[in-house]
């Protein structure tokens, strides 16, 4: 019966550990396809600032989960599962190997548990925000947003208690499912897959955090000032609370409503970058179905591509081979 299990491979990490191109050397080599494990990269127009592979990084691999809705429609995690499922059944009906590529540990972890939740993720800017929409304008008028969508947890909870409040919505804002129903999906079905989750690994932490500075430069070589200003006069960050909250352009808003200097700007946009780095080695480390392949030498160099490329694919095959 375990054997009948779709095999896969996921390979996941922080930001700008290059899981990019490792994903397309192991497609290569395994006869792979590649889907986009990644909240925002599922938006069209959303290219420069969620690091989405261009053609020439693509390099004649299919990739799937790509520009699946408008960057002003919120897009749920139950919707990419949803999604996903669909591709890998697709991909596998080809004899390829589907291949994740990603950071965005929720929607992975939702995957490989069938569509069940173990926890949602947190976001505390979103919280900060919800907070300061109490103070603003009352207790009464934060829990009529969540009566709105999720009635059955606004029941339960009564609007005095700020903090549950926040959270429920907090909740549905970050998963795209109310609280109630996260709830009722908290016992975790085992999963339809045989997963082999590799994690990439920087032993030290400032030599990531080189990384993004570098990528943060790139991208505003590439544009990303002027894709922001876009999105920002489409209306896209007013109708989509989950693109507003997207790292790479909320930190720009400031700049490009002249609340700050680009200088200033930048900086948090690197800030903010290493912070999520740091909360998704944190996610990733928590997850017991990681196996973490070391990115550097111990001289603190990358290793060569090919090298890394022979010991996942050694390792992916070990676990698939335990899993039978």
């Amino acid at each position: 019966m375990e054997t009948s299990k779709q095999k896969l491979l996921a390979i996941v990490g922080p930001t700008a550990s290059g899981k990019t191109s490792l994903s397309v050397l192991l497609a290569k080599r395994l006869g792979g396809e590649i889907l986009s494990c990644d909240s925002m990269q599922i938006y069209r127009g959303m290219d420069i600032g969620t690091a989405k592979p261009t053609e020439q990084e693509k390099a004649g691999v299919p990739h799937h989960l790509l520009d699946l809705a408008d960057a002003d429609t919120p897009f749920s995690c139950a919707e990419y599962v949803k999604a996903a499922s669909s591709v890998i059944d697709d991909v596998a009906s080809r004899g390829s190997l589907p291949i994740l590529c990603g950071g965005t540990g929720l929607y992975l972890d939702a995957l490989l548990r069938g569509g069940g939740f173990e926890e949602t993720e947190t976001d505390p800017a979103l919280r900060e925000e919800l907070f300061a929409f109490a103070a603003r304008q009352g207790n009464r008028a934060l829990h009529e947003r969540l009566a709105a969508i999720d009635p059955e947890s606004a029941a339960a909870i009564h609007e005095n208690n700020v903090k549950r409040v926040v959270r429920a919505l907090e909740i549905h804002y970050t998963s795209g499912i109310t609280k109630s129903e996260a709830d009722r999906r908290s016992r975790i079905p085992k999963s339809p897959y045989r997963a082999a989750v590799i994690g990439l690994y920087y032993p030290d932490r400032a030599l990531l955090y080189g990384r993004i500075g570098l990528r943060v430069e790139q991208m505003l070589e590439d544009g990303l000032l002027e894709e922001t200003r876009a999105l920002l006069a489409a209306g896209v960050f007013e109708r989509n609370g989950t693109a507003a909250q997207a790292i790479g352009y909320k930190e720009l808003l400031g700049y490009l409503r002249g609340e700050e200097s680009l200088a200033d700007a930048v900086e948090r946009l690197k800030t903010a970058t290493r912070r999520y780095a740091k909360r998704q080695m944190t996610w990733f480390g928590a997850r017991p179905y990681v196996h973490w392949v070391t990115v550097t030498t111990p001289e603190g160099e990358i290793r060569p591509a090919e090298e890394l490329v022979d010991e996942i694919a050694s390792l992916a095959e070990r676990i698939w081979q335990e899993e039978t």
